[in-house]
């Protein structure tokens, strides 16, 4: 398998290229071991993202809920929609619960904020709040995907992104370094794609993000970084290094 950039990562004395960014983070980063979350992984994630925020870069998190809970599968199997969306968005709360209570733990600041009203155990997403949140130093873990059904984590992550004056959506990926061409699981000569436009991702089919989100992040020139999910990956992007795949308006 390819691998996208180059070079022996960053040290902390090299300069951030962003100021606040946009981590989408799916729910089977969370998985493992036979578990839908599984502590360990979900620990060594908080590791890599306890780094941002030793960069002193303002972060928002995105997660979805495929580890627990698809609600486009479940529908073709015979559920209605909206209630498997409906589903699928406290799938997501229970995920950010979880990043949360890892985050904790590694000394990081977070507030989960719900696009569904859960007062027992998160805030309700209130725009101005969740910015109050960050300008803190506060990480926030925006769950339950836009609150409405027909809607990805996918289109939540772009709209929450501008919403919160994200300069770039970091895309991080468990398996794979980046945007190929086919499916690198079922294709073996499948291609990296180092750089490319939202719309011809749109128009190439390319599973980077879901159309909607695509055409959000595209309408608005908001860069997404694909990329492996290690810390060093991290560190690497946000000092302006070109790591696995770029969309972008160019």
């Amino acid at each position: 398998m390819a691998e996208g950039g180059s070079g022996d990562g960053c040290g902390p004395h090299q300069p951030i290229a962003f100021r606040r960014v946009l981590l989408k983070l799916s729910g089977q980063a969370l998985a493992g071991d036979g578990h839908a979350i599984d502590p360990a992984r979900t620990h060594e994630l908080a590791r890599y993202i306890r780094r941002v925020r030793e960069r002193d870069v303002e972060l928002a998190i995105v997660v979805g809920g495929g580890n627990i809970f698809r609600g486009v599968a479940a529908a073709a199997e015979g559920f209605d929609r909206a209630t498997a969306d409906h589903i699928g968005m406290i799938a997501t709360v229970q995920n950010a619960l979880a990043v949360q209570d890892a985050l904790e733990d590694e000394g990081v600041d977070t507030r989960v904020m719900s696009a569904i009203e859960i007062k027992a155990v998160c805030e309700p997403y209130i725009r101005r709040r969740a910015l109050r949140h960050i300008e803190k130093g506060r990480v926030v873990i925006c769950a339950a995907g836009t609150g409405n059904p027909y809607f990805s984590t996918d289109s939540a992550a772009a709209l929450r992104a501008l919403e919160l004056g994200a300069q770039a959506i970091l895309m991080a990926k468990r398996e794979y370094d980046g945007v190929y061409d086919a499916d690198p699981d079922t294709v073996a000569e499948a291609r990296f794609i180092p750089e490319i436009t939202h719309l011809e991702a749109i128009e190439r089919g390319l599973k980077v993000m879901d159309t909607t989100a695509l055409s959000l992040c595209m309408d608005n020139r908001l860069p997404i970084y694909v990329f492996k999910m290690t810390g060093e990956n991290i560190e690497r992007v946000l000092s302006g290094e070109r790591v696995g795949t770029v969309v972008s308006t160019r």
